[in-house]
This record gives structure tokens, C-alpha cells and sequence, in this order.
């Protein structure tokens, strides 16, 4: 027998989603960083911050409560102006915030602080909460819109906010799309499928809802999720409504095209060797859920979503 939808109603709401109390001490701490960082750049360099937004999972609501297998990750964007896109890299701009989140935070070790692909991380070990600062060389001509770096030396083109909007966009055409996406994280890290990011879930997601609509419960949804990863095998070329203009050709064996930025392939990371153990765990995952659905067993769910499963009402 299936599950229905207020079951993993229960599920998201129990196990998955981020507590509001967790949610309003994780504002606090993010905000308290903004704020000290923002005074700090002000005073110690000529960088002139013009917008900070909170972005990524915890902006768009689909981030998971944090376990030992599921990390509580922040992204705090930085608009900055006075700084030139053709002569910075990511390398320095990220090493003057690096050195800033050390003066800023004189007690804490230097191994909290990281540089990673795009952002200096600050890792706060109290509450586990890991906060990436990502700077962004603001667009004066398109609001919103700013060149992020690469640690490559490459830039793209991004809008923190039309990202938000987008999530935001499907969870009005389907009240469980964030539901979903949590479910399909779960599975992710479960299944230890880190080539897959959040954003390019959020994105499949939204491509089957864009191509399908809402018409079928949470699980046959989130069957169908597994489904399309198996039968396309992640061979489609994916854009939406949001890609107007000329969208080019992409070599990765993977693409997705970012709804607000035509040049971007979310997933150009993904290599052949991950785009088939993604593609097989999730044909097998499919096959599972399938089992589990006709059997009504939540003991073969947990082969899925891990052994926290649980679909009861909170007590």
C-alpha cells in the first residue's frame, strides 16, 4: 500500500525539515556574522558592500535538519562594489575575506576558517552551522545580478534572489515541491551521492513539475523522480521557462541549465563516472520504494531514507 501524502507529510515535518526554533538561532548567529564582517570590510578595506543576501537551501526552505549525515550549510552572498570583474579572481577576493574572519574572530582556529570552490566557509562548532561567504562583483545594469568566481579562474553570471524567486515560484504551483526536494536530499545523502548538489535537485525537480505538474500524490512523485534520473540517465539537456534567449551547446556530460544564467551548467562538475553511479543508485532506489510501496513495509523505506524513517504523527 502506498503512503500517503500526509504520512511523509509526517516524515518532512518530523524528521527532515529545519525546526523553527533551529531556523530563528541560525538567523541570529548568520545575522550577527553579517553584521561584524560587513563593519570590518567598512573599516579595513576599500570593498563597499551594496546588498548581503542569505541564499542557497536556507533561503528557499528545502535545507534539511541537521544530523550527523546532514550537515546545517548557510550561503551568505556579498554584493560588492569597488572592485574591477576583469582584474579580481576568486582567490583574491576569498583571501581577503579569509584574512578579515580572522581578525574578525581572533579565538577561533585558523582551521575554521576555509576557502572552498566559491566561498571562505566559517564553521561554528557549538551549533555545527557552517556559513560560505560568497563575494559577488555586483551588476550595476541588471539588479541582482553579479559575476562569481571560479576557482579556476572562470566567472558566471548569478542572481541570488531570481534563485530564491524560483524555488519560490514552483512551491506556489505545488505546495509539497519543497517537501520533495527534502525527500530527494535524503535520499542523496544517503545513498552518499555528493556529486549530486542541492541546487541540481531543486532543478529536476522543477523540470518535472514544469513538464508533469502536480497531479500525483508525494510518493509517486518522488517515485518519479528516481524514474527520470533512471530512464534519461541524465542525458537531457534541461532548461526552463526562465531561459529565454539563446541558451549554447555544453560538453559536460551532464546538463542543466541555470534558470538565470544561460552560460551556466549547474552540473558541469559531474563527471561520466558519477553520472552513471547516480544514474544506477537511483534505478535501484526506484526499484526499492516500488517494493516497499506494495509490501507497506517502512522497513524497506529506511533502505531509502536511512533509519530515522518514520511516518507517525509527533507525539
Amino acid at each position: 500500500m502506498p503512503l500517503n501524502d500526509t504520512e511523509l507529510r509526517n516524515y518532512d515535518a518530523n524528521v527532515l525539515r529545519l525546526p523553527a526554533d533551529k531556523r530563528t538561532a541560525y538567523h541570529t548567529q548568520v545575522d550577527r556574522l553579517i553584521s561584524e564582517l560587513s563593519k570590518t570590510v567598512r573599516s579595513k578595506t576599500k570593498i563597499t558592500i551594496t546588498k548581503v543576501v542569505k541564499a542557497g537551501s536556507f533561503a528557499k526552505f528545502t535545507i534539511l535538519r541537521r544530523t550527523t549525515a546532514d550537515p546545517v550549510d548557510v550561503d551568505v552572498v556579498f554584493y560588492i562594489s569597488g572592485k574591477s570583474v576583469e582584474n579580481e579572481t576568486l582567490e583574491t577576493l576569498s583571501e581577503t575575506i579569509h584574512s578579515l574572519l580572522i581578525d574578525l574572530y581572533p579565538n577561533k582556529s585558523v582551521e575554521d576558517f576555509e576557502i572552498q570552490h566559491k566561498a571562505a566557509t566559517v564553521k561554528f562548532v557549538g551549533s555545527g552551522l557552517s556559513v560560505d561567504i560568497v563575494p559577488v562583483i555586483e551588476d550595476v545594469t541588471r539588479a541582482g545580478y553579479g559575476w562569481q568566481f571560479n576557482r579556476d579562474g572562470s566567472r558566471i553570471e548569478t542572481c541570488a534572489p531570481c534563485q530564491i524567486k524560483f524555488v519560490r515560484d514552483r512551491k506556489d504551483k505545488d505546495k509539497d515541491f519543497r517537501t520533495l526536494v527534502r525527500l530527494a536530499k535524503r535520499w542523496r545523502n544517503h545513498a552518499e551521492l555528493f556529486a549530486l548538489k542541492s541546487f541540481a535537485i531543486e532543478l529536476i525537480l522543477a523540470h518535472i513539475l514544469d513538464k508533469n505538474g502536480k497531479s500525483a500524490s508525494i510518493e509517486a512523485r518522488f517515485r518519479n523522480f528516481l524514474l527520470y534520473i533512471a530512464q534519461s540517465e541524465l542525458m537531457d539537456k534541461v532548461t526552463f521557462p526562465e531561459n529565454t534567449g539563446f541558451v549554447p551547446s555544453f560538453s559536460e556530460p551532464v546538463v542543466i541549465v541555470d534558470p538565470v544564467c544561460n552560460t551556466n551548467n549547474v552540473v558541469a562538475r559531474i563527471t561520466e563516472t558519477e553520472r552513471q553511479e547516480i544514474v544506477a543508485k537511483a534505478l535501484e532506489s526506484w526499484e526499492t520504494v516500488n517494493l516497499a510501496s506494495i509490501d507497506d513495509d517502512d522497513d524497506v523505506w529506511k533502505e531509502v531514507f536511512g533509519s530515522r524513517f518514520n511516518v507517525e504523527a509527533a507525539a
